[in-house]
């Protein structure tokens, strides 16, 4: 059998777009990239260049351009109806970021959440209705979509309609070398770097509405005064939309003495692992997930994890982390306490999150990602 040329999109990673920061699709979409050569399949990436170009001495590195702008395409297929698509030299294309026009090849598209029509409060008011008709466009130019969770297949048909029949669930993964514990000294140089201490609680997202953030802060502050003392909590992620109350919040209690540390400029991987390494309690307890990466990395990373009950969380989860109400402040901070505390808990907990780290790896989502363009492309 020939080799199957894949079209990935890679705007969410390109550097000379991001800079060099990844969000959860660009998570996803690097392990895409990374992963499918080794199954035999060619893979050329593409990304959106800017509207008004690429700034001095700035060039992809990833891939190659598409041949305008994500919105000068799409505004291209308003008005012609289909009669122009974009000749790709692919044999299939795969979009991880909803960014889809007409092509002359069969289009996967991964579809990680409705939250523009399901959770409006949660969008940027002057974006929502750009990000709905972006989504509800993939949904429905797509020859198949991936979802990520089974929980985003009842979001995706009730949202956006899609024929549950066009939908299969591949869920994410973590890399190997996440299963592998890092050099201790390289641990303790990067904690040293960032000033923290081994133990402490750690929660890593973009700081935006739906990561609950706030929630975890004031948990914290309701810790016992000698669990603060003992154990920071440790916040990675950059600034995102509506987030000023609670960076006001983290600053105003830092100048009240206590420990909590922001992290907003971590962009390498390696001391990303370091940072979940010397962690002794993971609290994600986020109001919305497709899937939930970062519970993944640190059940790979050996640490117990508060998470919440609600979403695709339960799924990731399957039980080897404490779920809470994500509303309730009690009960994070009744979780962070149980887990720093019981020694017994802790172990059970991270032995289930080995387990389910060992079973969602990158490999698995590659593999049952290629076989779905094998299905696409009747080559089974």
């Amino acid at each position: 059998m020939s080799s199957i040329r894949v079209g990935l999109s890679t705007t969410t990673i390109e550097p000379a777009l991001t800079g060099g920061a990844l969000d959860g699709i660009g998570v996803y979409s690097t392990a895409l990239l990374r992963g499918l050569p080794a199954y035999g399949y060619e893979v050329t990436g593409y990304s959106y260049p800017p509207l008004r170009g690429l700034g001095a001495g700035k060039a992809f590195k990833l891939g190659q351009a598409m041949p305008h702008a994500y919105s000068v395409l799409a505004m291209r297929d308003l008005l012609t109806a289909g009669m122009v698509r974009c000749n790709m030299p692919v044999d299939i294309y795969h979009a991880t970021d909803y960014r889809i026009v007409r092509m002359n090849c069969p289009v996967v598209a991964t579809l990680h959440d409705a939250i523009p029509l399901t959770h409006p409060e949660w969008v940027s008011q002057r974006l929502r209705r750009v990000k709905n008709w972006v989504q509800k466009n993939a949904a429905g130019k797509a020859d198949h979509v991936i979802a990520l969770s089974r929980f985003t297949v009842t979001e995706l048909v009730e949202a956006y309609g899609v024929d549950e029949r066009r939908i299969t669930v591949v869920h994410c993964g973590v890399d190997g070398q996440w299963l592998e514990r890092p050099r201790q000294q390289s641990v303790e140089e990067t904690l040293r770097a960032m000033g923290v201490r081994p133990g402490y609680f750690l929660f890593v997202g973009t700081l935006q509405p739906r990561k609950n953030v706030e929630r975890i802060v004031d948990a914290y502050l309701g810790l016992p005064e000698a669990m603060r003392r003992e154990r920071q909590l440790v916040i990675v992620g950059r600034a995102g939309w509506q987030c000023d109350e609670l960076l006001n919040k983290i600053r105003t209690a830092i100048r009240n003495g206590e420990a909590i540390v922001w992290i907003n400029d971590l962009k390498d991987e390696e001391r990303l692992r370091h940072v979940y390494a010397g962690a002794g309690v993971f609290v994600f307890p986020s109001l919305y997930e497709g899937f939930g990466i970062p519970v993944l990395e640190a059940f790979a990373s050996d640490v117990p994890v508060v998470t919440a009950n609600t979403t695709s969380l339960p799924e990731v989860s399957e039980g080897a982390a404490l779920e809470v109400n994500p509303l309730s402040i009690g009960e994070i901070g009744d979780a962070m306490r149980s887990l720093a505390s019981d020694e017994a808990l802790r172990k059970k907990c991270i032995a289930a999150g080995r387990v389910r780290a060992e079973r969602l790896t990158w490999d698995r989502t590659v593999e049952q990602t290629a076989a779905v363009y094998r299905a696409v492309l009747g080559r089974q």
